[in-house]
């Protein structure tokens, strides 16, 4: 599969996020396994409103890949989360069992002050 050309993005596609309890729960986790300063460094750089607390800007990528919400996985992919610098690669449309209850939306209604309860 072809891959989406995020780099020099700097995560402005990346938001808002909206999460599941699932995945919030996955995040929280990832979050305090971090090493401190990385987890520090991640936290304190200064993005654009509304786009997602994770993204680190001073590496240009994801800083919890691992971990990311189902939305980010599919972004490019599916019709309806067009990457419009590669619009030809969202050929798929989503489905009923793709649409999950989700409980908010990172940067909104998670901040980082939320990861470390």
């Amino acid at each position: 599969m072809e891959e989406l050309p995020c780099k020099g993005c700097k995560g402005l596609c990346c938001g808002p996020v909206p999460v599941t309890e699932s995945e919030l729960r996955r995040i929280k986790k990832k979050i305090k396994s971090m090493p401190l300063k990385l987890r520090s460094q991640l936290e304190n750089q200064q993005r654009f409103y509304g786009t997602c607390i994770f993204y680190d800007l001073d590496h240009d990528r994801c800083g919890i890949h691992t971990v990311r919400p189902n939305i980010c996985r599919m972004f490019g992919y599916y019709q309806e989360l067009v990457c419009f610098r590669k619009p030809e690669l969202a050929t798929k449309n989503m489905n009923s069992s793709t649409q999950q209850e989700y409980v908010g939306t990172l940067s909104i209604d998670f901040t980082w002050k939320d990861m470390k309860r």
